[in-house]
């Protein structure tokens, strides 16, 4: 159900935002509506969203026997529940229908912050005309920055520098050394791999896209090439810049033991190595799917939105591939140490060892 802008406006801190700010969540938020005696949320739930009351009224017990009424038209009824997680209350549906509003908790303190610092005078990447700052929140949704420390949003836009490209650029090129990442701001670009011996367009990129990532986190030559289509301009950081601010916020390590607890409880094992690698050693129950291949292929072995745990020799191109796949909306650790590192703690345990 869409949610009509003019609710954003009278919502507490949404009404301080830009309008163009406000278009955008308004497009990105979701609305249900409850009928009475309906749970909202209950008392112990982790969800991930702060939720607006738009219409109606709820009543928010707590375990203690306290009860609160949440009313849309009451002066507090343009502030969120509570966004305590976990939950303190259970929220309940008292009227005979109560319409309910949920935005992504972490996108929006995104949003809040940048929509903030861009009106600094000196703020230098704010685009003042329609669909200038579209490539802004596309970044800020993409499930890779997921969870990107909200301090790290000023430090990454300070370090942007825009580079300018024309039609047929070529920006990088597959096999050569790692320097930037880069973000789309304005025009497109197509990806292509030699595969089969011929280079493919494996990819098309567009505003708010990121591309080159890969390479700085595995400290290996670049995987692909990238050639812009129409001009534009990108957004880069430098090498130092992108390990300084985004690549240790993006990667979840695990440690042997618990990747081994993950698996257990349904977790996908992934090796990521070439397959003459995988063939020589690997884990007893992964699926084995290069780095090169894992963006063409990853969908025909394994469900979106699974839960996965990546694996290399080292380390260095799980977090490459860690990086691809969040982005793709995978839920995905990196397993520390690597191939090596499992093993080790394989050959530890006693033979009556769970």
């Amino acid at each position: 159900m869409p949610v009509p802008v003019t609710e954003l406006a009278r919502l507490f801190p949404l009404d301080s935002l830009r309008q163009e700010t406000r278009d955008h969540l308004a497009r990105e938020a979701v609305v249900s509506e409850y009928q009475r005696h309906e749970n909202v949320f209950e008392a112990g739930d982790l969800d991930e969203d702060t939720i607006y009351l738009l219409d109606g009224e709820l009543r928010c017990d707590y375990p203690d026997g306290r009860s609160v009424a949440h009313v849309a038209n009451a002066p507090h009824g343009r502030y969120p529940l509570n966004d305590a997680v976990p939950r303190r209350f259970t929220a309940k549906a008292v009227s005979a229908r109560a319409k309910v509003m949920r935005v992504d908790r972490r996108y929006l303190e995104k949003v809040i912050t940048w929509d903030q610092l861009s009106r600094d005078d000196n703020y230098r990447h704010f685009a003042p005309g329609p669909g200038g700052n579209d490539w802004v929140f596309r970044l800020l949704r993409s499930q890779a920055f997921a969870r990107l420390p909200t301090g790290n949003i000023e430090k990454m836009f300070q370090l942007f520098e825009p580079v300018t490209v024309k039609p047929s650029e070529v920006v990088m090129r597959e096999g050569d050394p790692a320097d930037y990442f880069y973000v789309v701001r304005s025009g497109t670009a197509s990806v292509s791999k030699y595969l089969d011996g011929a280079p493919q367009v494996v990819a098309y990129l567009r505003e708010g896209d990121t591309f080159g990532e890969d390479a700085l986190l595995s400290n290996l030559p670049r995987n692909a090439t990238v050639r812009m289509m129409q001009g534009g301009q990108l957004m880069r950081l430098s090498r130092d810049a992108f390990e300084a601010v985004l690549k240790p916020p993006m990667l979840s390590w695990v440690l042997p033991a618990d990747a081994a607890r993950q698996v257990q409880a349904g977790a996908v094992l992934l090796d990521v190595r070439m397959p003459e690698e995988h063939a020589q050693r690997a884990i007893d129950g992964s699926i084995n799917i290069p780095l090169y291949r894992l963006r063409e292929d990853i969908g025909n072995a394994v469900a979106p939105g699974a839960r996965l745990v990546v694996y290399c020799n080292t380390g260095e191109r799980s977090a490459a591939a860690a990086f691809v796949l969040k982005r793709m909306g995978y839920e995905v650790s990196a397993l520390h140490g690597g191939l090596g590192a499992m093993l080790r703690m394989m050959a530890g345990r006693s033979p009556t060892a769970a």
